[in-house]
């Protein structure tokens, strides 16, 4: 199978590979939206809580468009869903058209429930999302790794990578959103669609972001395992970097002058005072913040700077032109639950992730192994 992304993430758990059969489809892969805030019941917008199957969210909005009459760019909706699997999730359109809706019907996309709304949904505007997965052919024995797996996971947490969505089927677009950068086109021509140049050049700050937060993978991990003095050798680390990072007895380790927020929502911060900051990161209270490279994003110091700057270097060339953020590094789940089926060798987890995670990042984490490579 075709590489989804051009580079493959360092994944943070150490167990062999867990052989299981994963099959992204609607039997297999449910996603519900959590919205952050319930309808009013009032106001000039329809909020629709629609559940499509094997479609993307605009493939969505497109048959919703046709039938009902709304233009595209009227819908609003709080993120984009996954085309593979059974997704629910809440849209917006303006209430006037709600009667064109009465006799829809749709083999892959239905309404749910429907009320009435003062604002328009944006992007952003859900809490979380919650998953299930049923993996299949699962021998007891992997089973048992898996369970493991999975309470290990629920208690470290897992590293927030983007997922292999972000980077295009043959895992060219950060390329493609590189070359827009440097050259203002793509292959010699400028795009006519200013939203698919954006996104591009998100795909290329995604797998920026990626290639950091592998290297604190790596930095986290080689603490564990190797000296002090070989972590000083390695990384070109002082004395004082390599004692911080072997004194702390969780995987993924904190680095002064990185930046943090307050989990699971906050403002940003410097890391200063290395010993409190472990101390409220092991309560869950905050988490490290990896770079989304651009314009105003919050910036980190020390060391921690020039780690990014190992990464970010050709990128801080065109700062001005993207917008810049900070993004979770470490993150948790919640609410999981599982079960094995030894006589259908099916085990199932759900588990909800704070908006902008990835359920198949977990799921490699989990497995040990690059899903989409099999």
């Amino acid at each position: 199978m075709q590489n989804h992304t051009t580079f493959k993430p360092l994944l943070p758990l150490t167990h062999t590979p867990i052989n299981a059969h994963f099959s992204k489809n609607s039997d297999d892969f449910v996603v519900r939206e959590i919205p952050l805030y319930e309808p009013s019941g009032e106001g000039e917008h329809l909020m629709i809580l629609i559940q499509k199957k094997d479609l993307t969210t605009q493939e969505a909005l497109s048959i919703l468009s046709e039938f009902s009459g709304v233009k595209i760019r009227d819908f609003g909706y709080a993120g984009l869903k996954d085309k593979q699997g059974l997704t629910t999730q809440f849209i917006t359109m303006p209430r006037k058209f709600e009667q064109n809706l009465a006799n829809f019907r749709h083999e892959k996309l239905k309404i749910l429930s429907t009320n009435y709304h003062n604002n328009k949904l944006k992007i952003g505007h859900l809490k979380s999302n919650s998953f299930f997965i049923r993996l299949k052919k699962v021998m007891p024995s992997e089973a048992k790794k898996l369970e493991q797996a999975l309470l290990n996971i629920d208690k470290q947490g897992f590293a927030n990578y983007f997922g292999y969505q972000r980077f295009g089927k043959y895992g060219d677009n950060a390329t493609s959103g590189l070359e827009i950068l440097k050259h203002g086109t793509l292959n010699g021509k400028r795009l006519k669609n200013p939203k698919l140049s954006d996104f591009l050049i998100s795909a290329y700050q995604s797998e920026l972001f990626n290639r950091y937060l592998s290297k604190r993978v790596e930095i986290s991990r080689f603490s564990d395992d190797f000296s002090q003095k070989e972590l000083c050798e390695i990384y070109k680390f002082d004395t004082q970097m390599a004692k911080n990072l072997k004194s702390q007895k969780q995987f993924f380790k904190l680095i002064l002058g990185e930046v943090l927020g307050h989990y699971p929502f906050g403002k940003c911060f410097l890391c200063e005072d290395l010993g409190a900051e472990i101390e409220r990161f092991l309560r869950r209270d905050i988490t490290s913040c990896g770079l989304i490279v651009g314009d105003r994003a919050y910036a980190s110091s020390g060391v921690a700077y020039d780690l990014e700057r190992e990464i970010y270097a050709q990128a801080f060339e065109f700062s001005k032109k993207m917008s810049g953020s900070r993004r979770f590094a470490w993150s948790y789940l919640s609410d999981l639950a599982y079960k094995y089926d030894e006589k259908n060798a099916h085990f199932t987890m759900s588990f909800v992730l704070n908006k902008g995670s990835y359920a198949t990042v977990v799921l490699e984490q989990i497995l040990n192994k690059n899903i989409f490579d099999e």
